[in-house]
């Protein structure tokens, strides 16, 4: 068996220590050269070259390396980075890595692989995208995001095909090829929005409208992919009418059913967070496992994938983050947008190492021309068609700068470039062309427009977003709008957007959040969450004042630090320290007061130790650190003296309403309005 490579490795793998034994059977399996070397060098090889073992993991780790250390280099310069999209730069870092490999190697060792692609690097990407995606902005544009990727992709594919079809560049290619061609070609890639828009910050709405476009317009390329593909298979002579209704049924069936498979892995998600209370240092993997078996269980039955994964995360985001903690809660989105950055920046190099394998593709002029034209005359067609027709609906219409954006926006990345990639040479002669074709248009949509894109939306002063969050009386105005306008669907007698969404929210309400939430959050009152809220921002303000080195608190600590005074250290069972301001010096003037001020606040606000238990270790959850504990306290010491005060002022209000009411009662109608004052003040407390 030492002559058998196969047994060996088999060997190698099935063995616990496989170091040692791959030192001890490597000499054996030798040439009788190597054997009578190893026997007269006498015995044991402290070192080892083992690269065959760790090739493929070794490797992947150098490519990660390799795109991280490209993200730190190209963020060095502010200026070149306002200027050019970080898309751009590694897709030219990718060429100049492909160049010297092939210059070394004399072959293209590397590229894009579909199977890599489509399973690992798309998923990390579009899980990050779905699951912090704003569901409020989303679902308010979801009727202009399926017209423009349901109607919009299909008139682009079907425009596309036919006219690449009638210029009739290569004659080797029929009909059902160039259709099946324009359906690749012309899906927006989500990958690339999000590359070019996030650096780009155009306004919320026009965003959400191209990135959701991009999203949702999976399912329109993936039937159309596999009908054209089973046609070109079959012949297009050999096409029947019944299989046009088959596909319009598969479009049907893809894209409800990739969205139903990641809605039901949401609710199971959101329902399993309710009993990891107990256990939550394995929330995070929870997250990512179930959002990631719904890509996977889709693309198992053939529906689309990205649409799975997009509302799986949408839809579990709200139960989700309600139930796991705040620890959890940081670790998922930390480790969403990491994968998803470094598998954006790898798929950004590999294509272009890609491009550098001639052998790959084959180059004609005119089809490469006539698509590019083509691509772009019609998506600006089909956006100001579709505009026109939605600006009859909408409350807010899309104006003409925003529909030049949009129409710019158009981009095309890897998306298309592994679906040409899985195309099968014997059953579609002009797979090189393609492959061409689609790398020029990548390349072309991802550095030219995304270099021009900036300027272009400078230059027509389009609405930038803004980081800004809405404060508390924004939120409050927003929902009381919300309630008017479904009064006025409903004095209307019209079933409209608001009337639908305020059934739905009582519909939550009323179920899904009793058995998806867990009881402790489910109870909370809203008005606890809101005064949670006023008093994270305050001490976030406070920080800020810190830093931007506000004049009177910097004064005031400075005073403080520089006053002679006394600590005493008191410890109570080994708890931590507290610090006592026992003596300050009387000094003359007002920086006494100042100080005294400083003093007592400090020693209302800061935090007062209390006994500790040891709590014992645990592999299940992470024990509380002192600083949670300490922010803990304070903000129930702080929330319960800003009650006492939201009382006292109340009660001080109301009796000065009720002594004015009383002196000013001369007529019986003063006198009614008197009491209707008191009880509306009541009924307010």
């Amino acid at each position: 068996h030492n002559g058998n490579p196969h047994f060996q490795r088999q060997n190698e793998y099935a063995s616990p220590g496989i170091a040692l034994a791959r030192s001890a059977e490597e000499p054996s399996a030798t040439t009788e050269e190597g054997s009578e070397s190893h026997h007269h060098g006498g015995g044991f090889q402290m070192v080892q070259w083992e690269w065959s073992y760790v090739q493929t993991p070794y490797i992947i780790a150098i490519w990660i390396l390799v795109a991280s250390v490209a993200k730190i280099l190209f963020h060095f310069s502010q200026r070149f980075t306002t200027v050019v999209p970080e898309s751009c730069m590694l897709i030219l870092l990718g060429l100049v890595l492909g160049g010297i490999v092939l210059l070394a190697s004399k072959k293209q060792l590397y590229q894009l692989e579909p199977g890599l692609f489509f399973l690992f690097l798309l998923p990390t990407i579009v899980g990050d995208a779905g699951y912090f995606m704003p569901a409020r902005l989303f679902f308010d544009n979801l009727g202009a995001i399926l017209l423009y990727a349901v109607v919009g992709t299909l008139w682009n594919a079907f425009c596309t095909g036919f006219c690449l079809y009638g210029a009739k560049m290569v004659g080797v290619i029929g009909l059902m090829e160039f259709l099946l061609f324009g359906a690749l070609i012309s899906a927006v890639d989500p990958v690339a929005v999000l590359a070019v828009f996030e650096e780009v910050h155009v306004n919320e709405t026009l965003f959400i409208i191209v990135f959701g476009e991009s999203l949702l317009n999976d399912a329109v390329t993936v039937v159309l992919y596999k009908v054209y593909m089973s046609f070109v298979e079959v012949g297009s002579e050999n096409v029947q009418t019944a299989d046009y209704f088959k596909g319009v049924a598969s479009f049907l069936i893809v894209s409800i059913g990739g969205t139903l498979v990641g809605l039901i892995f949401a609710a199971l998600l959101a329902f399993i967070t309710r009993f990891t209370k107990k256990v939550r240092i394995i929330e995070p993997l929870f997250v990512f496992l179930m959002v990631y078996l719904a890509y996977l269980t889709a693309e198992l039955f053939s529906l689309s994938a990205i649409l799975s994964m997009t509302f799986c995360g949408i839809g579990c985001n709200k139960y989700v983050e309600a139930n796991i903690s705040q620890k959890s809660r940081t670790t998922v989105k930390y480790t969403m947008k990491t994968l998803a950055s470094i598998a954006e920046t790898i798929i950004f190099i590999f294509l272009g190492i890609s491009a550098v394998d001639k052998s790959k593709w084959a180059w004609d002029t005119g089809l490469i021309s006539c698509t590019l034209i083509f691509i772009f005359v019609f998506r600006a067609l089909g956006v100001v068609m579709q505009t026109w027709v939605l600006n009859w609906f909408r409350l807010v219409p899309l104006d003409k700068i925003d529909q030049v954006v949009m129409s710019y926006g158009g981009l095309r990345g890897a998306v298309a470039f592994a679906l040409v990639v899985l195309l099968d040479a014997d059953q579609v002669p002009a797979k090189d062309y393609f492959v061409a074709t689609t790398i020029i248009v990548v390349f072309f949509t991802v550095m030219f427009q995304g270099l021009t894109i900036k300027p272009l939306v400078n230059w027509l002063k389009v609405p930038r977003a803004t980081n800004r969050k809405p404060t508390i009386n924004e939120e409050i105005h927003e929902r009381a709008f919300d309630h008017c306008l479904t009064a006025v669907e409903d004095i209307a007698g019209l079933n409209g957007y608001h009337h639908w969404r305020d059934k739905w929210e009582q519909f939550d309400k009323n179920y899904l959040s009793k058995l998806l939430l867990r009881k402790s959050v489910y109870r909370k009152s809203e008005l606890w969450e809101a005064y949670q809220k006023i008093n994270i921002r305050d001490a976030i303000s406070v920080i800020d004042q810190v830093r931007c080195g506000s004049s009177s608190f910097r004064v005031c600590v400075m005073g403080l630090m520089s006053t002679p005074c006394t600590l005493s250290c008191r410890r109570e069972n080994g708890s931590g320290v507290c610090l006592d301001l026992q003596v300050i010096d009387n000094v003359s003037g007002a920086k006494v007061e100042e100080e005294s001020e400083t003093h007592h606040f400090l020693a209302g606000n800061l935090y007062k130790p209390r006994r500790r238990y040891q709590s014992h270790y645990s592999r299940h959850f992470m024990t509380p650190g002192d600083h949670e504990r300490q922010d803990r306290e304070i903000f129930q010491r702080n929330m319960r003296s800003r009650m006492e005060t939201f009382k006292t002022t109340r009660h001080k209000r109301h009796s000065h309403k009720k002594d004015r009411s009383q002196k000013k009662a001369g007529t019986p109608l003063l006198c009614i309005g008197g009491m209707l004052l008191c009880k509306l003040s009541r009924g307010q407390k």
